[in-house]
Order: structure tokens, then sequence, then C-alpha cells
């Protein structure tokens, strides 16, 4: 695992990287955690309040309706582990409900924004222990063994688990896994399928918001790695793949042009497209099925009476 000062020097590194050879694909991709900057990240905040965008309101319903039953089922004295760490109304549900809990354990990309997040909660819960951890939770990377095994359990809310696919998911699975031991346990909230009418408009909304929020990406790239993105030549576009179940996010050339960033010279096609983002909605057969494979089983879930959202309890199979 990287030391939090060297992490937090190699992400502008790992930014260009990660453009540079995405750009470079015949198919055009980004990888979705760059688009969380600080602007992209006010963004979401204002997506997450939009009437159409229902993932973030609904998983916060059940949590709020279910939160002693979660909280039992995590176990007293736990050790929370949250992968891509929130700081925000989910984890603070949980960790109100958890009883005696002996530990918090946020890992997350941004040192920055674990700083932050450290002193809100210190000052929300000044009686657990709180043991912030700078890493890519989409790498492998090692929990510190200071940090006690017994009572460990992974929370990873917000359906993020969709933003892989299903070799990351697999990999993820596994780690966290190994992280939490045989006799851990997870809590992971996932988008159920439902009408692609519902979806699309969640991902594509009247406001704006979530176009601003994909286009700033490239706002992103001009700033950072001096790019000459043309901001008003590209359109934000989401689709559905029905063969991944999948909602997926793009970004449109409208016409054929050459894009520069870091110096290297990119064409563009008139419709060619940037993928910045998949989300993918889950049958519960199915992610029973990808969870098995990584070593877990369902042992409980709550939803909504509309069943438009899972949160799972996850079980060691071993």
């Amino acid at each position: 695992m990287l030391a939090a000062a060297d992490y937090r020097l190699s992400q502008p590194e790992l930014f260009r990287q990660d453009v540079i050879a995405g750009l470079s694909k015949r198919r055009k991709s980004l990888p979705c955690r760059w688009l969380y900057d600080e602007r992209g990240s006010e963004l979401f905040e204002e997506i997450t309040q939009l009437e159409e965008y229902y993932p973030t309101r609904v998983e916060t319903g059940i949590l709020r309706e279910n939160a002693p039953e979660i909280a039992a089922f995590v176990g007293k004295g736990a050790t929370l582990i949250e992968y891509g760490a929130g700081a925000g109304i989910k984890t603070e549900i949980l960790i109100a409900a958890l009883q005696a809990p002996r530990l918090y354990v946020p890992v997350d990309i941004s040192g920055d924004f674990l700083d932050q997040a450290v002193i809100s909660l210190r000052h929300r819960f000044p009686d657990i222990g709180i043991w912030p951890i700078v890493a890519d939770f989409t790498g492998d990377f090692d929990i510190p063994a200071a940090i006690p095994l017994k009572g460990r359990s992974a929370f990873f809310p917000g359906s993020t688990i969709g933003n892989l696919d299903h070799g990351e998911t697999v990999s993820f699975l596994r780690r966290i896994h190994r992280h939490v031991g045989p006799k851990g346990t997870a809590v992971i909230g996932a988008d159920l399928t439902k009408d692609t009418k519902v979806l699309r408009a969640a991902y594509n909304d009247r406001q704006g918001v979530t176009a601003a929020f994909n286009t700033n990406l490239l706002a992103r790239i001009n700033r950072e790695l001096d790019g000459d993105f043309r901001l008003d030549r590209f359109a934000h576009e989401a689709r559905w793949n029905s063969m991944h179940s999948a909602v997926e996010m793009h970004l449109v050339s409208l016409e054929a042009q050459t894009a520069v960033v870091d110096g290297q010279s990119f064409e563009f096609e008139a419709g060619e497209s940037i993928h910045t983002e998949t989300s993918r909605k889950y049958d519960v057969r199915v992610f029973s099925a990808l969870v098995e494979s990584a070593g877990w089983y369902i042992e409980e879930m709550w939803t909504d009476k509309r069943q438009s959202f899972g949160i799972f309890g996850l079980a060691s199979l071993s």
C-alpha cells in the first residue's frame, strides 16, 4: 500500500496516465473516478437532490428505516471499513445506529477529502476512533495490521459497485473478503433493475445537471492537463446497454475534430464518444451469483416498497 503522502503526490500523474491511455483506445473511455474533482463533486451533490435521480434518496430511506437491523447484522463493537468513503448522511446513519463501534476506517483516493471527512466525523462521533486510509479501493491494498481483525465489517453504499465491470467487481468483493476476514461481514448498496424510462430520466435530467457533471471532466482535463477540448462541441448522452444491464454515460463529439491533451493529439469523428461511466443495475439472483463467486452469500436484504434498490448484508461462505 502506498503511504498517504506518496499517493497524494501520484494523483496528477495517475490522472494523466489514465486520460492518455483512455483517449488512445479504439473505443475511447475514461475512468469514472476522475469525474469527481471539486466541481464534479458539487455537481453530483446537486444530482442527488433531483427529482429524477432516485438512488441516493431511496437508499437513504432504506437505511433510516432499517438502521437497527443493519446495525445488528454488523454487530456490537464493530470496526467499520467504508470504501470510497462518503462522510455524508448514509455514513452517519449507520455509525449512529451501531452498538459501541470500535473503529471507523474510511478509505478514499483523495487525501484532502479524507482530511475534511475525518474532522467532520470526529466532531459528530467523538467516542469512536477513526483511522483513514488513502488508497484507490479498485486497486489492491492492505488494511494495517494494527487495526483489529475481530468485528470488521465492510460498508459500500451508493450503488458504486455498479460502476465496476464484472472482473473488477469480483476482485473487489474478494479484496474486501480478505480485509474483513472469514468471520467478517459486508453491507453493500446496489441499484436494482427497473423500467428503462426511469433509468434514462435519472441519468439525463431535464435541468441538465448530469450533462454539466459529465462535461466537467473535459473542463478538468483542460485545466489540469493543458487540454483544449471545446466543451460546446461535445454532448452528454445516457444510453441503456441491455447486454450488460447498465446505463452508460458518454460524451459525444458533435463534429469531426481534434483535441490536444498534454501535447498529444486525439482525433474524433462526428458521433464518436468518450465512455465516462457505467452504472449496472442488478437482478437479485444475478447479484447473488456474483457475490457467491467471490466467497460471499446474501444473508440479509433490505429494500424499499417498490424494490428499486437493495442493501445487501453479506456473510462469508467459508
